[in-house]
């Protein structure tokens, strides 16, 4: 089975998403699961890529998407790390306490992209450090990428703004500058 997306293509917000099939920690004791992006059709989908386990900023991330795991169900949406790291790093980074800087456990699983292919496709690979930027995509149930944002890796995404988008996008209407849950529509 390949690893690698289906095209040579480039993540563009407003249309289909690059298809991937990553090695997972879906099965954290075999490995042998893969997730593909036809895993997530029919749901939306929270893309995070990340630049490396056991580093700094990126378990404050992770942790914190775990933790508003239910926020995210809740607008029937999953979410899915992605690094270039190994499955085999994944998961002894899982498996550390937090308190001696592991992960513990996550209500996600994190894939590998060992070939970069899936990493170049979203354009968040660091060609001559051979990891990610901090990318965070949302890819809609029919697979259309509606949403992209990419930043320097010292500054950690918001869990909170990735919500306020989701709902934003699953709104149906124009939402305006600073527009949060609850909050009308321009049309």
């Amino acid at each position: 089975m390949s690893m690698e997306p289906i095209l040579n293509q480039r993540a563009t917000v407003g249309r289909l998403a690059p298809a991937f099939t990553l090695p997972s920690t879906r099965d954290l004791t075999s490995l042998d699961k893969p997730v593909s992006l036809d895993d997530y059709k029919g749901r939306w989908l929270v893309l995070l890529f990340y630049p490396l386990d056991f580093t700094f900023v990126c378990p404050t991330e992770l942790v914190a998407f775990s933790e508003r795991y239910d926020e995210f169900a809740a607008l029937s949406a999953d979410v899915l790390g992605v690094s270039t790291d190994s499955v085999y790093s994944h998961r002894a980074w899982l498996q550390a306490p937090r308190n001696q800087g592991g992960l513990g456990e996550l209500r996600y699983p994190l894939a590998s992209d060992p070939t970069h292919v899936t990493s170049r496709a979203y354009g968040v690979l660091i060609e001559d450090e051979g990891f990610t930027l901090r990318g965070t995509f949302v890819i809609d149930p029919k697979g259309m990428l509606r949403y992209a944002l990419v930043h320097d890796n010292d500054i950690g995404r918001s869990s909170s703004e990735t919500l306020r988008v989701l709902s934003a996008l699953q709104s149906g209407g124009l939402c305006a500058v600073d527009w949060k849950p609850g909050d009308k529509t321009l049309g």
